[in-house]
């Protein structure tokens, strides 16, 4: 039987060498080519697309969407930065040795941790895990996990500037959350069960001895940022949609009955999932619904949304995240709407 010559021709070996003979990094042999279309076909697509974009309500809704944007920017920015800080460089044990060894009266202090110590909603599951894991009674740690992203001071600020002349708004929203919080540490004192919470993994996001603390930080503020920087880039066109496609007759069937507007703002908190530090932002632009109703959008979201569900069932189980999460929003509600009743 004859043998097939299975070498590579002389031709293809020759190509072969020149490609491997290629610098790494150097560019393609096409590069001019590719280079044109990088430039050409996105700005067609523009073009074609921006015709579109001429018309009074999308031009509309992209003003409200990048106001809402750019004004929580900053607020976003400095509140991830802060939450990064923190977890690098503050050791978990301080929070146990801060916290009273009554669990009565831990379940406030750690409410009450929230006003001084910024974290958004991602990192006060995996703390308050963590805390759980280091001896802190379960009730003062889920305290301190519904506190922290809410009345924390960059949230305050922020919600100072998204209402300007209305302090009580930020005096509503800081009570509503420091009650529904001890309420719920409190709830679990009375009817929580051990048996809802899967055995508990300790994983603290701090500081790991033998790392580096910047590269911590510089790593736990990349995550939170952009984590949610895209919720609040989704929150925004949320709100912008809401203020422009959505008909007038249909907002004033919720924004005209006081019980109705409530609800139908706190099922949208839970379902945007905005971070904390910028809800105030979305909240001020839903301008056609009550100030009660606006407060319960703040409350409910930083407390019950759904990565947080998420992120409770995945870190202590899902008996417990569907318990706590409703009974959470329930109380959320009640307080705004008893609080925000009474200041706003």
């Amino acid at each position: 039987m004859q043998e097939t010559d299975i070498r590579p021709s002389a031709a293809a070996a020759e190509g072969v060498r020149a490609a491997d003979a290629r610098p790494a990094g150097a560019l393609p042999r096409h590069w001019p080519l590719l280079l044109l279309g990088a430039a050409v076909v996105p700005g067609v697509l523009l073009v074609l697309v921006g015709r579109s974009l001429d018309e009074p309500a999308v031009q509309a809704w992209r003003t409200v969407c990048l106001a809402v944007t750019v004004q929580a920017l900053p607020f976003l920015l400095l509140g991830t930065a802060l939450s990064g800080a923190i977890n690098a460089f503050v050791p978990a044990r301080v929070f146990s040795r801060l916290l009273p060894k009554r669990a009565a009266l831990a379940v406030p202090v750690a409410g009450m941790a929230g006003v001084v110590l910024p974290g958004c909603e991602c990192a006060s599951v995996p703390v308050a895990n963590s805390l759980i894991g280091r001896g802190v009674t379960p009730a003062a740690a889920f305290a301190f996990l519904l506190s922290a992203p809410a009345v924390n001071p960059v949230v305050l600020t922020a919600t100072a500037v998204a209402f300007p002349g209305s302090p009580e708004m930020v005096l509503a929203r800081l009570l509503a959350s420091l009650v529904t919080a001890a309420a719920m540490g409190w709830l679990w004192l009375w009817l929580g069960r051990e048996e809802w919470l899967k055995p508990t993994v300790v994983r603290h996001t701090g500081h790991v001895p033998g790392h580096s603390r910047f590269t911590e930080f510089r790593r736990g503020f990349q995550h939170d940022f952009l984590h949610a920087g895209g919720f609040l880039v989704v929150g925004a066109m949320a709100a912008a949609t809401f203020n422009v496609a959505v008909p007038r007759t249909v907002l004033d069937t919720f924004a005209g009955s006081p019980w109705l507007s409530v609800l139908f703002l706190a099922a949208l908190a839970i379902v945007l999932a905005v971070c904390s530090e910028a809800d105030a932002f979305v909240a001020a632009s839903l301008s056609g619904f009550s100030p009660v109703a606006r407060l319960a959008f703040m409350v409910v979201g930083p407390m019950v949304d759904l990565k947080l569900i998420a992120l409770q069932a995945g870190t202590f189980g899902r008996a417990f995240a569907v318990r706590f999460s409703a009974a959470t929003a329930v109380v959320a509600v009640v307080c705004s709407a008893v609080i925000g009743g009474v200041l706003l």
